[in-house]
């Protein structure tokens, strides 16, 4: 059996047993789907912290990092079908965290290519409680220095990591760079990222 079958059938496990109802998959699928087209991470950040990260406990917040948000990300957006997904993409040594890429003969389609950079954060990294959290708007959460620590983190190495792509597979990307960052289970913050004369 190949790496990408079982790394198929270990999302597709993660996505049942994280997500039992059919109708929350098929939501998720509908926002997936969404998301090829127009590039809001949005919408799946929003159903990240009120339906998905719910399955976590207290006892999960102990062994919560950037893998757990990474896997948590990757079961909802798996595609096989128009992307080639690839975990710990190696770029001359350096590994992006996840890239979306659009397989060739898809590459006619209106969707885009994506590299996505997750970092996490702990409750007490940004010094509030999970209620204090929720009652943040977004510009607030943003703004907060740990937070725009881990964004400006994450810019510096996809925009590092787009260059290797895009001297890889030399030219016809539709790349978006992706920062993700969460703050415990509690709240999700994205960035698109670009050089500036994207």
């Amino acid at each position: 059996m190949s790496k990408k079958v079982v790394r198929k059938l270990y999302v597709e496990h993660l996505f049942k047993r994280l997500l039992p109802q059919d109708t929350e998959r098929e939501t998720t699928r509908v926002l997936a789907r969404n998301f090829y087209q127009n590039g809001d991470l949005q919408p799946i950040c929003d159903f990240m912290t009120q339906r998905y990260f719910k399955v976590f406990d207290n006892r999960d917040y102990k062994t919560a990092d950037e893998l757990t948000i990474k896997t948590a990300f990757l079961t909802v957006l798996f595609d096989d079908v128009w992307y080639i997904m690839d975990s710990e993409t190696v770029l001359d040594r350096r590994y992006a965290d996840l890239t979306m890429m659009l397989r060739p003969d898809c590459r006619y389609l209106p969707l885009r290519d994506f590299l996505f950079e997750f970092k996490y954060l702990k409750l007490s990294d940004v010094k509030k409680s999970g209620a204090e959290l929720k009652e943040l708007s977004l510009f607030e959460l943003e703004n907060l220095e740990a937070v725009k620590e881990k964004l400006a983190e994450s810019e510096g190495q996809l925009l590092d990591y787009q260059m290797r792509l895009e001297s890889k597979y030399s030219d016809g990307l539709k790349l978006q760079l992706i920062s993700v960052v969460a703050v415990g289970f509690e709240r999700v913050v994205w960035k698109r990222v670009s050089r500036g004369l994207d």
